[in-house]
């Protein structure tokens, strides 16, 4: 309304009265006693701002990669150059020797060949989850029914190992067909597909990081408690890379380690559970527990963060349907049921 209806006093009117006079805002000269209504802009009309794409990111040439490139070859063309003047030199001694050597290379090269193939396989699923990951969170953004059925299918062909998930895997199928939102079918796939794997992602985690804190906690020497940890979460990561349907190989785990560590290093999970450790030890719990059980529950709980992020990365489809699991939810875990049994092994420790 214009500026002279807004000091009216309140009144009533009907929209076909002759006193009603529709202006626009910059429209004066109408009498005072014409009731005058200025129509608000509709914000269809408004200008919208255009977000303009970012610039692609020019590619620059990568000296590293051409280094790694020209040492890679040289090493292969020596192994070759020697392998051939070994099995040159064994047929020129005798050849029986010079067969048994192509033999052997033969052996070999087939192994490597099995090996590479198998390191390529797991990084080409590890990239598959992670485009999954990738395609089921812009689903939930967009609702594209099509793409929901199509990261449903490739959901059920990554499961399909699994005999646990037969009965999610067949009422999936069944409901491929029917009328859903795509963003619904998503958190539908995820309720069916993913709550008993997350139930036994949740069980790793904390058996692992139980099993780190005992050792730990009784562990003579820090270097012992470094490597443990190592090969706990080593461990624990590969476990739920399986268990998620990943089944990385040795490239594959120092991949998905690497990206452990860098997504730990965004989110701040190493901070935020170191936090968490002093609060709970200044509530009390520090006169409970000696300096070296205090050092255990720290490494377990740190596991247990390592594998809060392992399942942010290995989980194929995004927590949308499902509570994602925190740290806090571990604890209570933790401490509930191996307080006591750290302790007696504390003592008994300390007692020998």
């Amino acid at each position: 309304m214009s500026e002279r209806s807004q000091h009216r006093r309140p009144a009533t009117f009907r929209l076909d009265d002759p006193g009603v006079v529709v202006t626009q805002a910059d429209e004066t000269g109408w009498r005072h006693s014409a009731i005058q209504i200025t129509p608000e802009s509709d914000p269809a009309m408004l200008p919208v701002p255009i977000e303009m794409p970012p610039p692609p990111a020019r590619r620059q040439f990568r000296w590293s990669a051409l280094f790694w490139g020209g040492l890679t070859g040289l090493v292969l063309l020596g192994t070759g150059l020697g392998v051939v003047n070994l099995i040159d030199d064994l047929f020129a001694r005798s050849q029986s020797l010079g067969f048994a050597g192509i033999a052997f290379a033969g052996v070999t090269a087939l192994a490597l060949a099995v090996i590479v193939g198998r390191e390529s396989i797991g990084l080409m699923r590890l990239a598959t989850i992670e485009k999954l990951h990738q395609r089921a969170a812009a689903v939930l953004l967009s609702d594209d029914r099509d793409e929901s059925r199509a990261i449903v299918r490739d959901l059920l062909r990554i499961t399909h190992r699994n005999p646990r998930l037969a009965r999610a895997r067949a009422t999936l199928e069944r409901h491929t067909e029917e009328i859903i939102d795509g963003a619904d079918m998503i958190r539908l796939a995820e309720r069916e597909l993913m709550t008993p794997l997350d139930a036994e992602a949740r069980q790793l985690i904390t058996a692992a990081a139980r099993h780190v804190s005992i050792v730990t906690a009784v562990s003579p020497r820090a270097v012992i408690d470094v490597l443990f940890v190592f090969v706990a979460a080593l461990r624990l990561i590969r476990q739920l890379a399986r268990l998620y349907g990943g089944r990385p190989g040795t490239l594959g785990m120092i991949r998905l380690l690497r990206q452990v560590i860098t997504h730990l290093a965004i989110t701040g999970g190493l901070a935020a559970s170191d936090s968490l450790v002093q609060q709970m030890l200044g509530h009390g719990i520090a006169a409970k527990l000696s300096h070296r059980l205090g050092e255990g529950v720290l490494n377990g709980l740190l596991t247990a963060r390592l594998g809060l992020a392992a399942i942010d990365l290995t989980r194929p489809l995004p927590f949308a349907a499902l509570p994602q699991p925190v740290l806090t939810d571990l604890v209570k875990d933790l401490l509930a049921k191996d307080l006591l049994a750290k302790g007696s092994a504390a003592k008994e420790k300390e007692r020998g």
